[in-house]
């Protein structure tokens, strides 16, 4: 399903995360593998897979980055992933026990820094380094076209194993600083319009969650 013109998404079906798929050279997360063959058959309908050799990761946990060694072995692609969420990607500790499923080593090929800038024909995503969900969690913004394509920092939430309430506040506030028009979620529908609003909401939510 296309959610702006040269973006795709495969939205994640029990407990995958969304797939998105920019300028047929970009895939963003990588769901937990389960639905691979149709996420395959349906890449292959809507993209030019020749084009299509980067993997970024938004954070390392499973329902993320599950499917990565099969996206890598049929895209021939590099997976790209905050240098503080390299080590659990390769050691394994994605939280796979948490989906039924065992965890998978996977090795990192290019690290991402905050303000790294990713260019594709269309866009030209900054990278933000948006800690909270885990320490290396980040979003991917395209200035220009006001989009947001943000991982799990949305959510706000923080009680996995390095979650942090503390750095997922800072990490919102500096989203909210931003010009959003588009937000393209890991989990959930995307949103056109608005997006000020939830950020918000999900700051009131962890100053909630803080007073309990």
């Amino acid at each position: 399903m296309q959610v702006f013109r040269n973006i795709h998404v495969l939205p994640g079906v029990e407990g995958d995360c969304n797939v998105y798929i920019a300028d047929d050279e970009l895939v963003i997360d990588t769901g937990t593998g389960r639905f691979f063959p149709d996420m395959k058959r349906e890449i292959e309908s809507i993209s030019d897979i020749a084009t299509l050799k980067t993997i970024i990761n938004t954070h390392h946990h499973f329902d993320h980055t599950g499917g990565n060694k099969k996206f890598r072995d049929w895209l021939c692609a590099e997976i790209h992933i905050h240098q503080k969420d390299r080590d659990c990607l390769e050691s394994g500790e994605t939280l796979a026990e948490a989906f039924g499923e065992r965890p998978r080593v996977t090795t990192v090929d290019r690290l991402l820094k905050d303000k790294s800038i990713i260019k594709t024909k269309n866009f030209r995503f900054e990278v933000i380094h948006t800690p909270g969900h885990t320490p290396g969690s980040v979003c991917l913004y395209d200035r220009a076209k006001r989009i947001l394509i943000s991982g799990d920092t949305i959510s706000g939430r923080t009680d996995f194993p390095g979650g942090s309430r503390e750095d997922m506040t800072k990490s919102l506030r500096k989203l909210s600083e931003l010009n959003i028009s588009y937000l393209f979620p890991g989990h959930g529908a995307a949103k056109s319009g608005g997006v000020g609003f939830v950020i918000k909401q999900a700051m009131a939510g962890i100053q909630k969650n803080a007073a309990v």
